[in-house]
């Protein structure tokens, strides 16, 4: 009776011969159905249950055709992505058609070649079909089965489907590799009789010529050679060398002709410079010319062909009667699984290397020990069995032997004679074992020997330990001393089960594919320290944020609140890239945004494909002040100031506790900073510390003292602005009526009062990016600030960022005067104020009335007069901006009030500078940021500049207004 699941496939097929039968002609229909049927006929159900029958129809039929001419003994391949509109079906993978005749080996060779890319496959369709074909190879007709007819052949289609490879290149490439491993295959079957019948000759011609080192040794050698004949090994190629020269000069010359299999091509070579005989090493020289009569061992190529897996090799040397080697015979290929199924005692050569190890140690065959020594060499590698001496058989034995019942890892190893591999046999209690645990044990072992990891097998059952073999390819020359005890140690620590617990978690938390490429980036990465102290869990999230990290490229952070921890206490923690964070530069930070340290631990955090680390630091803090913390909410906006800080966007200041305190964002609390610079530089009493301190002792105030701000200015706020702005202010003065210090409620109060002075700003206008912009820039009604010093401007334009301060004052709405590049940082205002002052007096005559401006450089460069320039043209550029990006402009003589700023004062589009002291030079500066703007003025908002007028030509000056009135 048949599955469900077969009958939904036999019907898929009749839908299938529906299409056929529908959309070909009946000559052509019936062989379509034919092939179709038996392209299908062993696919499992569930490969194709999923798949629309339009496009089974499209595989079989593409595949069909492919094939309809091949040339005899010639594979056909090709790579492509099908696409409805250019094929009539389609696949979301990359489908590899193939068309060759049937031999062994055809499958498992693709699939190991696909591997070897690094291809995932998601299905293999590999009929056996009987065809009939012409001469040329053309298609004459489809036959049930197996004929002895003339022009009667049996051929493999195989239809493969791999990860999608979009590159023309890829897919050629593939087509390449996939011809190469047939021609391996095919070079491989067509010689596997001639291969065979030459391992009998050899045979012959060992016994015939005996020498005295090798007479008891040779019945078994020559068993050993019969047996590897019995179909225990898989030929894939032979070879026959003759040794020529003398010292440096001596080679191993390959015999013309001799080539068989993949060994065909004299230039193909499975072992690297092993010919030049003379130039070898001493200890490779010594074992390829001693008269030990066969070498075992493993060559450096890796088989192309039934497993990807390194070849082995059997060199039968010929002898001289003395011993001295003439040559050899070198078969390549693959011990069978019947060769590895067998028992060693069974097998000639390996029975007696057993029986020696055996009678070394004196324990009797029946005995406790004796029976578990034999256990272990029967469950020993086989090919280490075949290639070690009874020397380091035993060695290595008597260690497992001694290892038995307990749960400890070890580790035995063995170098080959030519310094090629490394040979290394791992212990673990089975319960540890794990994929994880493999693949790092792998990495450190490659790192040891640095070299690469070339294969490894596992050995699980019902004993205590797993066993591991790997096999590590070393370069000759390269390979270190490596203390056997202390790798072993090491192999102890990484068998931890810390990282398996990671790899599963981050499995269920990211899925199995993203969950073992983060593994694989970070698994061996932690420290102990950070295993010993971190859970899993913990370490997952913190992937994430290094992940966030490495895709922007800046420190990334995490506040918190550790579980079961006082309400005032949190942990911050850090992810910087590349090297660690100096505690100097980072503490003072901290403590400005209201926390005080308490402790700090710092973790290296080593990433599989990078070179540079991710640095974890740790920090347990208490914050300071209040304990009411909505940690939720505040939680990104402390992570963004302190980013603002750390980028230099913000200042490092007290004016940061009111993140935390007050729940401010950073660009609110750059307001409150931009006012109290410029309450300094007019002259307010208090200092800055003391202004912060108010600040912060008042959150509430200073929170409300913001809302006005944005209830004043925001853009976003279509209506009852003015009732909004009444009623924040009276809810203010409410508050300022329960200020004790008096201190604090006058800082308070011209908080206040500058916002209430405040006309225009930029803090809503974005950048070009949509970002907000890195400076901000008040427009103040001077005459409304309270305790300002005299004379008072009409109006000023105060400017603030990080970078520079500036402030442009001016005695009318038609005002000229210079910029200043002023180098008194704290009271640069004052030094202006004066220049203005000077200014209106010999302005009185002449229009405009008097105006200056001034700006201060608050980071000049460490570097030398040109940098020192530099920095000081786009400060004065951040100047212009700030006031242009607060002036009216006029289009066609209509005043067009600038984008995205609240105007609380009347149309005002005159606005001209000129130079100054150290701005002498910068008139074209100021035009060029002016014609950025589209201002009206053009090129004529600075005078002196190279296009615009020079007032001093035109008259506009005190004396020129003079000599005008006389």
């Amino acid at each position: 009776m048949k599955m469900k699941a077969e009958t939904l496939k036999d019907e898929l097929l009749e839908s299938i011969a529906k299409i056929i039968a529908d959309r070909m002609p009946a000559a052509k229909a019936g062989p379509a159905t034919a092939f179709t049927q038996q392209f299908y006929a062993n696919v499992a159900p569930q490969d194709v249950l999923e798949e629309e029958p339009e496009d089974l129809f499209g595989a079989a039929l593409s595949i069909w055709g492919f094939g309809r001419d091949r040339a005899p003994g010639v594979a056909k391949v090709r790579a492509y992505n099908p696409r409805f509109e250019e094929n009539g079906w389609q696949s979301a993978h990359t489908v590899i058609e193939i068309v060759n005749d049937d031999m062994p080996f055809l499958v498992d060779s693709v699939t190991s070649a696909l591997a070897r890319r690094e291809l995932t496959v998601h299905l293999v369709i590999h009929p056996i079909i009987h065809l009939s074909r012409d001469a040329k190879g053309g298609t004459k007709g489809l036959l049930d089965g197996p004929s002895k007819a003339k022009g009667a052949v049996a051929e493999s289609f195989m239809h493969v489907q791999v990860s999608e490879q979009t590159s023309a290149d890829a897919l050629r490439e593939i087509e390449k590799n996939i011809q190469d491993v047939l021609s391996d295959v095919r070079a491989g079957v067509e010689d596997w009789r001639t291969m065979r019948a030459k391992m009998l000759s050899v045979i012959k011609e060992t016994e015939a010529s005996p020498f005295a080192g090798d007479a008891d040794d040779l019945p078994e050698i020559c068993a050993f050679l019969r047996w590897i004949e019995d179909n225990n090994f898989t030929f894939l190629g032979v070879r026959e060398y003759k040794y020529t020269g003398t010292g440096k000069s001596e080679r191993m010359e390959v015999v013309e002709g001799s080539g068989l299999g993949v060994l065909r091509d004299p230039d193909v070579s499975v072992f690297d410079g092993l010919r030049e005989l003379g130039t070898l090493p001493k200890h490779i020289h010594k074992f390829l010319t001693s008269p030990e009569r066969i070498l075992i061992m493993k060559a450096n190529r890796k088989s192309t062909v039934h497993r990807a897996v390194h070849l082995d090799s059997i060199s039968v040397k010929r002898l001289d009667k003395k011993g001295k080697v003439l040559g050899e015979h070198r078969f390549i290929g693959l011990f069978t699984s019947a060769a590895y199924n067998q028992s060693p005692r069974e097998i000639p050569m390996l029975g007696r290397k057993v029986q020696r190890i055996i009678e070394r140690t004196g324990f009797g065959p029946a005995s406790h020990n004796g029976k578990a020594l034999i256990n272990i060499l029967e469950r020993y590698p086989r090919d280490e069995l075949l290639q070690a001496s009874v020397e380091e058989l035993y060695t290595s034995a008597i260690g497992i032997l001694r290892l038995q019942e307990r749960q400890k890892t070890a580790l035995f190893l063995r170098r080959d004679a030519f310094d090629r591999f490394v040979s290394t046999i791992v212990y673990i209690p089975r319960e540890r074992y794990t994929t994880a645990l493999r693949q790092r044990i792998s990495s450190i072992l490659s790192t040891a020997f640095n070299g690469s990891m070339a294969a490894f097998y596992t050995q699980i059952s019902d004993d205590p330990l797993a066993q591991v073999h790997y096999i590590i390819k070393t370069t000759r020359g390269e390979v270190p001393d490596v203390d056997r005890e202390e790798l072993e140690t090491r192999l102890i620590e990484a068998s931890r089960s810390w990282s398996d617990k990671l790899q599963q978690a981050l499995i269920e938390n990211k899925g199995e594919e993203q969950g073992n490429k983060l593994f694989q980036r970070y698994g061996d990465g932690f420290p102990t320290s950070y295993r010993e102290s971190n859970g899993v869990q913990a370490a997952v999230f913190d992937m994430e944020r290094m992940e966030e990290a490495l895709a922007q490229g800046r420190l990334e952070m995490n506040l918190s609140r550790p579980i079961g921890a006082e309400d005032d206490v949190l942990e911050l923690r850090f992810f910087h890239l590349g090297t660690p964070i100096p505690l100097s530069d980072i503490l003072p930070m901290l403590e400005n945004m209201g926390v005080r340290v308490i402790s700090e631990s710092p973790f290296e955090v080593s990433l599989r494909d990078k070179e540079d680390p991710i640095w974890i630091h740790d920090f347990e803090m208490r914050l300071e002040g209040a304990v009411d913390l909505d940690l939720g909410r505040i939680k990104a906006q402390f992570h963004e100031s302190f980013s603002a800080v750390w980028d230099g966007r913000m200042e490092d200041d007290g004016f940061n506790v009111l993140v935390l305190q007050a729940g401010m964002s950073w660009r609110e609390v750059s307001i409150l900073r931009a006012y109290a610079k410029y309450l300094r530089q007019a002259a307010f009493t208090f200092s800055q510390t003391y202004m912060e301190q108010a600040l912060t002792n008042n959150s509430a105030i200073a929170g409300q003292i913001v809302e006005l701000f944005k209830a004043r200015f925001d853009t976003a706020l279509e209506k009852g602005r003015a009732s909004k702005c009444q009623n924040l202010v009276e809810a203010i003065e409410a508050l300022l009526e329960d200020v004790v210090n008096l201190d604090e409620d006058r800082i308070l109060r011209r908080f206040l009062n500058l916002v209430q002075s405040t006309l225009r700003t930029n803090y809503y206008q974005p950048n070009e990016a949509g970002d907000p912009k890195a400076y901000v820039s008040f427009k103040l009604d001077s005459q409304a600030i309270e305790e300002l010093p005299l004379p008072r401007p009409m109006v000023e334009i105060w400017v603030y960022s990080p970078r520079v301060e500036a402030v442009h004052l001016r005695g009318g709405k038609v005002a000229r005067g210079g910029i200043r590049w002023s180098d008194r940082r704290e009271d640069f205002r004052t030094e202006i104020l004066g220049l203005m002052k000077a200014q209106q007096v010999k302005n009185a005559v002449i229009v405009p009335v008097g105006s200056k401006g001034g700006f201060v450089v608050k980071q000049p460069p460490s570097g030398g007069r040109d940098e020192f320039l530099a920095e000081g043209i786009e400060c004065y550029k951040l100047l212009m901006r700030g006031m242009l990006d607060i002036t009216d402009n006029i289009d066609r003589g209509v005043v067009i009030p600038p984008t995205d700023v609240i105007r609380h004062d009347d149309d005002d589009p005159y606005l001209v500078v000129a130079a100054d002291k150290g701005t002498a030079t910068f008139s074209d500066i100021a035009n060029g940021v002016s014609q950025d703007y589209g201002f009206w003025l053009d090129d004529a908002f600075a005078s002196g500049g190279s296009a615009g007028y020079d007032h001093k030509k035109m008259g506009i000056t005190a004396r020129g207004g003079w000599e005008s009135v006389k």
